[in-house]
């Protein structure tokens, strides 16, 4: 999946970001993430982004401060850069964010118009902004991985066209939009070598192909 022309250089890439914590909801390079904003404090960060750089910060709250007013948040999140950006009737926005590069929170910095920002560190993810072909070291089995654990999950695949996708696109998109935990994204968003990344999502999907199998043999 070749970079977007509007995206910026990674050296332009701008050091504070406003962030839209959510758990589960995750983006990765490439990858576009679809948001129905109502509220008002992300209505301005909407506002505030497309008057700036076009750039939000997706990171997900700890599990554990996740009912907290202000919860934690986790120090390593993807940025995206709003592509698609429509205003609705009743007074919504519906946008979709494109994936650019992961970043670190260095540290959090002063709200604005209700919104939370971010110091960001992107060097430590700068392949995010290589081209590089990457080939996964066994993609039959990590296939056959993917191809159980959506038969057990009811998940609906379109086969033709994940056969065709290259594997670094293939990882990426999984990551956002498989029905993982928040705990299981996270570790994704994390693991930097995409091989590295698609062994730990295998293993993921196995381990809850054998549970579903466990429970689906205890109700018999």
């Amino acid at each position: 999946m070749s970079r977007s022309p509007f995206f910026p250089k990674f050296a332009d890439l701008p050091v504070e970001i406003p962030i839209f914590p959510l758990p589960g909801a995750v983006v990765m390079p490439g990858v576009q993430l679809p948001l129905n904003l109502f509220e008002p404090r992300y209505l301005n960060m909407v506002t505030d982004a497309l008057a700036e750089a076009h750039v939000i910060g997706m990171v997900q709250p700890t599990s554990e401060t996740l009912l907290d007013e202000v919860p934690e948040i986790h120090h390593i999140g993807c940025a995206g850069r709003i592509t698609s950006y429509s205003e609705t009737t009743d007074g919504r926005i519906v946008l979709v964010l494109t994936g650019m590069c992961r970043f670190q929170v260095r540290t959090e910095v002063e709200g604005r118009h209700g919104y939370r920002r971010v110091s960001a560190g992107w060097e430590r993810f700068a392949a995010d902004y290589h081209e590089e072909s990457v080939t996964l070291t066994d993609r039959n089995g990590f296939l056959g991985s993917l191809k159980a654990y959506c038969t057990l999950r009811g998940v609906e695949v379109p086969w033709d066209d994940v056969q065709k996708m290259a594997d670094a696109d293939l990882v990426n998109l999984l990551c956002a939009h498989l029905p993982l935990s928040p705990e299981d994204k996270q570790a994704l968003i994390e693991t930097i070598p995409t091989d590295e990344r698609a062994r730990l999502m295998r293993g993921l999907m196995d381990m809850a192909s054998v549970a579903s199998m466990d429970v689906a043999e205890h109700r018999h």
